[in-house]
């Protein structure tokens, strides 16, 4: 070898070597790697640790050439600099690379999206609002009428088999309390095998009661509905509100998510209509190519899960929206006259009212927020809150969209006129008072809007100023000894990386997708293709909720369309689908091997996981202990290997999880502020008897979130606490 190349590889390995010693990523990045060169040794199959000889051979080769960088690095001066350190303010929240076709003005549209998050006029019942289910570092405390039984429950071959009984409490409207956790209950919580009782309830949120929707009064927060018996949800006869199948996720942080639900259904794409992205073929807006002349388009925006989990909530029959509602009815509601629902059954699409329709034509004739106060220091709104009277001053939702949008997506006087067989017909605007099957522009595009704006807002929602944070970028007292020894088990014996990886703290990240693709092998036994950042972790049998296993509700060649992308490859449907081609895959797909995505839910972020309980798909665990106890017992139902952690490694990851938390979140300052709002927290009554309000509904027991501006409170208490 020549004395160049020589030099040029000592020069390589130097600074290699510098990077990796004397940068926080650099060190941050060589951690990681010895902590895969140890989980590489082991495979997960039936609890029982198997060697993984090529992989770790492979692993170790790379590791001796860092390890010989390392050496010669060492004579290195400390004095080199590398790049700055890194945490979570280092990583760009994703975003579509043509928001500027349709938003005119970012800051505009993020005003727009936190007033419609915030709005309890948005649901039917002109009292639930998204943030009725995210107020609590974005998600939901509440303890009170909040069970589910298994309604995702299906039989073996996948046919749906719902379980109506309340285990847990017996009835609806029942007060949780800390003996109920976890719903599986263990003698010993180290071995899997002393099982006590096991409920396959589901504790999550509260939303609407069973009404079959009517149609809007433009002006009125209240829709025309009628009251249907709900044959699950009722105390007595009486309805009482339904709950979600599934736990609340928290908003913060979900903009770096690839895909959003915890079955991953809200798509990376955008189609500006519902959250099913390419997969719905009939999803169209309009547009208006000059005020007299619009067309019928379709759209597309990437990085968009945010906007297409948005729209989700608004038309779904057991959060927000009485069955049968549409987005353009909404919009109504707010917007005068001047110009499907999605729950345990999925949407259909196509034509009728279960196309978004009506929630616009609600909104714009009311003032927006006008049941709540804003705080006058709101980091957002402040500048338009009447306090101490409700709502926002000098705006409606009408110019709040126009200051946001685009003219060509609202400013038009022609007309949509929907039949109620679901033809559309373009008409010119007639003299007289619009008719609620017709719609402006600006309502008819009113889910584009909706979705958009809500995105815009929750993108500002990034908690990236924890204790972990501040020590990866090179405080290293921001942890405690205790803190940083639960650091290196999260990152090694513990395995938690292994799901929560990256700053993000998540393997279904934008960021690692684009790494590691959309698909992929698993690493363990028969390295079965599976989806990115998608795992069953053996929280509950995949029959009592098959997850990313499950169906998105539509069909393409007569065929229902898996949820689970590895499934969409095998069927050929992927570059349909998703937009583009499947990735490559080493040994390539097999049409017919199985694939890892019955019972598998998305990898969540675990910034303030301290504040989010109860926890996983199924709420069925209250406290972190609990959580450390599952993985530490290798799960409830036989996928994990055991951790053998001792008390005090448990303890120590519980330190560290509680150094995720950002008290930006835990006081409600900036951008964590926000209006006031009043939410159901159960029924007066008991799971006994309720009080009728009347309507065979039964009488809410409210609570008040105050208004908080951006300094913030004093926080709110937790789950049970």
């Amino acid at each position: 070898m020549g004395i160049i190349p020589i030099i040029s590889l000592v020069i390589f390995t130097t600074a290699l070597s510098s990077y990796l010693l004397l940068t926080s990523r650099g060190r941050f990045l060589l951690k990681s790697l010895v902590t895969k060169i140890k989980q590489q040794q082991w495979k997960f199959r039936y609890g029982k640790p198997n060697y993984l000889r090529s992989k770790f051979s492979r692993t170790i080769t790379i590791a001796v050439i860092i390890l010989a960088a390392v050496i010669v690095g060492n004579t290195v001066s400390a004095k080199i600099t590398g790049p700055p350190p890194v945490s979570l303010k280092s990583v760009s929240v994703p975003e579509p690379d043509n928001l500027g076709d349709f938003v005119k003005d970012k800051t505009a549209a993020i005003k727009l999206g936190k007033t419609l998050f915030w709005d309890m006029q948005v649901g039917s019942d002109g009292k639930t609002s998204c943030a009725s289910c995210h107020f609590h570092a974005g998600a939901d405390n509440r303890s009170k009428n909040q069970i589910a039984p298994g309604l995702l429950r299906v039989n073996a071959d996948g046919t749906e088999n719902p379980d109506s009984v309340f285990n847990v409490g017996g009835l609806p409207n029942y007060q949780l309390k800390p003996g109920d956790f976890p719903f599986h209950k263990l003698s010993n919580p180290n071995d899997p095998t002393t099982v006590v009782s096991d409920r396959n309830d589901v504790s999550s949120s509260q939303g609407i009661f069973n009404t079959k929707f009517v149609d809007v009064t433009p002006g009125n927060a209240e829709d025309k509905v009628t009251t249907e018996p709900d044959p699950v949800f009722n105390v007595g006869g009486i309805n009482v509100r339904r709950v979600e199948p599934r736990n609340t996720p928290t908003v913060i942080n979900a903009a770096f998510n690839f895909r959003n639900f915890w079955d991953g259904r809200a798509q990376d794409i955008f189609n500006g209509v519902n959250p099913f992205g390419l997969r719905d073929p009939n999803a169209a807006l309009v547009k208006a190519i000059n005020p007299i002349r619009v067309e019928f388009v379709k759209v597309s925006l990437k990085n968009s899960s945010l906007a297409s989990q948005a729209v989700g909530p608004p038309l779904s029959s057991f959060e927000s929206s009485a069955d049968g509602r549409t987005f353009q009815e909404i919009g109504d509601k707010f917007g005068g006259n001047k110009f499907g629902r999605i729950d345990i059954t999925p949407l259909t699409v196509g034509k009728g009212k279960k196309l978004p329709r009506k929630l616009a034509k609600k909104l714009l004739p009311l003032r927006p927020l006008g049941k709540q106060i804003v705080h006058p220091q709101d980091s957002v709104l402040g500048k338009n809150s009447r306090s101490p009277q409700p709502g926002l001053k000098d705006r409606t939702y009408e110019q709040m969209i126009q200051d946001a949008f685009k003219p060509e997506w609202w400013n038009s006087n022609r007309l949509i006129q929907v039949d109620s067989d679901g033809k559309r017909t373009i008409v010119k605007r007639p003299d007289r008072s619009l008719q609620t099957n017709e719609y402006t522009l600006l309502e008819y595009n009113f889910s584009l809007f909706f979705g958009l704006a809500v995105q815009l807002y929750e993108s500002t929602l990034i908690s990236y100023d924890t204790p972990y944070d501040r020590y990866l970028e090179g405080n290293t007292s921001a942890l405690t000894a205790q803190q940083q020894r639960g650091k290196g088990l999260f990152e090694g014996k513990a395995l938690c990386i292994g799901c929560h990886s990256g700053l993000e703290l998540t393997a279904a990240s934008v960021s690692n997708v684009a790494k590691e693709g959309r698909i992929k092998r698993a690493p363990f036994g028969p390295k079965s293709p599976e989806d990115t950042g998608f795992f069953n972790i053996g929280v509950r049998p995949a029959t009592d909720d098959p997850g990313l296993g499950g169906y998105d509700g539509l069909q393409s060649n007569g065929q229902r369309n898996p949820l689970s992308e590895a499934r969409l490859a095998q069927l050929g449907k992927f570059k349909d689908l998703l937009g583009e081609n499947p990735p490559t895959l080493n040994p390539p797909l097999n049409f017919t091997e199985p694939v890892f995505a019955n019972g598998a839910f998305k990898a969540p972020g675990l910034r303030n996981v301290e504040l989010t309980a109860p926890y996983f798909h199924n709420g069925g665990q209250a406290t972190l202990e609990q959580v450390i106890d599952f993985y530490n017992r290798g799960g409830d139902f036989g996928v994990l290997p055991p951790l053998n952690l001792s008390p005090v490694e448990k303890q120590e990851l519980v330190a560290f999880l509680k150094a995720l938390t950002d008290d930006r979140v835990r006081f409600d300052k900036a951008p964590f502020d926000h209006p006031q709002l009043f939410i159901p927290n159960g029924h007066v009554g008991n799971t006994n008897y309720v009080v009728n309000d009347g309507t065979g509904k039964a009488t809410d027991d409210t609570v008040e979130i105050p208004a908080v501006g951006r300094s913030g409170n004093s926080g709110t208490p937790n789950f049970l606490s």
